[in-house]
């Protein structure tokens, strides 16, 4: 990778390339693209600063410069794109970049704050309310460089200090809809195909192959570039190599063709990942019955399912369902009646408590399954009998 260097004087140079063990600390640069960026061959030209992109870049060298360090990494300049191998590469491996950055600075372009100093209730309002309603929370790349550095810092067009990815989580999780333990640092291989495709869901970019190709890390796979394949190929292509990846660590699974039920055709992708939502569009990755409608691709155990509430989905609060004990349960198996009753889930993540909002409600049609998770109508009708 090349660096970018920013001295005393405020001269901003590029570095030899680094490979590997030879990488030294680095902050990194995550932003939206605008008008006037500056590019490597720019850079190369002696033709940088003319541009009103370098101010970002300036921005970046002197806040490397606070931090005690030397290098950064801006995705406009750093990477040759003349160079489809090189552009290759960085897209693979751009995950790792911002996971490996000592900081991450995010330049919003779109959000003003002058002078901290000066702040006041209506100031506070003003930037809090533009940070919300920030580009940078709609972009499709910028999923991946909000979740994998540890250090992200925030900062307004300005350059003043907004806040951190801790400071602002409250506020970052209401926005983009990302789990607390997304946004924390929990390994991505603990949330499911569906829940990690549905965070892109609401998210743009220039190149619609780039909504699959911006996945890459979030999945810790990697595809070759094919732009102009279109965002269907993309998609399905990204989806054959999550379903490689998910077999080669779980090799005792059985084979399948993935179905789609909406029109029922095996070997079907989904080509946009909001078809993965059953509620709106049926799409769906597994071969899967839904224990409602009895049809291929509902997942029993993903949230979206308590939607589908007199089946027996999760419910978001088990305070309105009856608090299980040996008795209540007993009775309840006993005289087979409908009565919900909620169970606790110890988390994973914590195990110094039980979380109650994590629950299952049982009915009756429970008892005589074999797969308490997903079943099918038929499943179901049997139970009921």
């Amino acid at each position: 990778m090349r660096l970018l260097q920013y001295n005393d004087k405020g001269d901003i140079h590029l570095t030899k390339e680094y490979f590997d063990d030879d990488i030294p600390s680095y902050a990194i640069l995550s932003h939206t693209w605008g008008d006037e960026e500056v590019t490597f061959r720019d850079l190369m030209d002696g033709k940088g600063d003319k541009k009103k992109g370098f101010d970002k870049i300036r921005f970046c060298g002197k806040q490397v410069l606070s931090d005690g360090l030397q290098y950064f990494w801006v995705d406009t300049c750093c990477i040759d794109k003349s160079s489809s191998v090189e552009l290759q590469y960085s897209i693979n491996c751009m995950y790792r970049l911002y996971m490996e950055a000592d900081k991450c600075y995010v330049y919003l372009a779109d959000v003003s704050r002058p002078d901290i100093n000066t702040d006041n209730d209506f100031t506070q309002w003003q930037w809090m309310a533009a940070f919300r309603k920030s580009r940078w929370f709609t972009r499709g790349w910028t999923l991946q460089e909000l979740i994998a550095p540890v250090s992200v810092a925030f900062f307004s067009k300005e350059g003043t200090r907004l806040g951190t990815k801790k400071s602002l989580e409250d506020t970052i999780r209401e926005v983009t809809g990302l789990p607390s333990r997304a946004l924390q640092g929990s390994p991505l291989s603990g949330f499911s195909i569906q829940q990690r495709l549905s965070w892109i869901e609401k998210r743009n970019t220039t190149r619609a192959e780039d909504k699959a190709y911006s996945l890459f890390g979030i999945f810790d796979v990697q595809i070759p570039l094919l732009y102009g394949e279109g965002q269907q190929k993309a998609f399905g292509r990204l989806q054959e190599e999550i379903d490689k990846s998910s077999r080669s660590e779980q090799p005792t699974l059985p084979t399948y063709q993935p179905r789609c039920f909406k029109c029922g055709e095996l070997g079907h992708y989904a080509d946009d990942p909001h078809c993965f939502d059953c509620d709106e569009y049926g799409h769906s990755y597994k071969d899967l019955h839904c224990w409602k409608c009895g049809k291929f691709g509902h997942f029993a155990d993903e949230p979206h399912c308590f939607r589908c509430k007199e089946y027996g989905h999760f419910v978001k609060d088990c305070l309105s369902s009856h608090t299980i004990g040996p008795t209540t349960l007993g009775a309840s198996f006993r005289s087979r009646k409908a009565l919900d009753v909620s169970i606790g889930m110890q988390d994973r993540t914590s195990l110094s408590f039980i979380s109650f909002l994590k629950s299952r409600r049982v009915m009756r049609h429970h008892i005589q399954l074999e797969e308490p998770m997903c079943y099918s109508a038929n499943s179901r009708k049997r139970s009921e009998e």
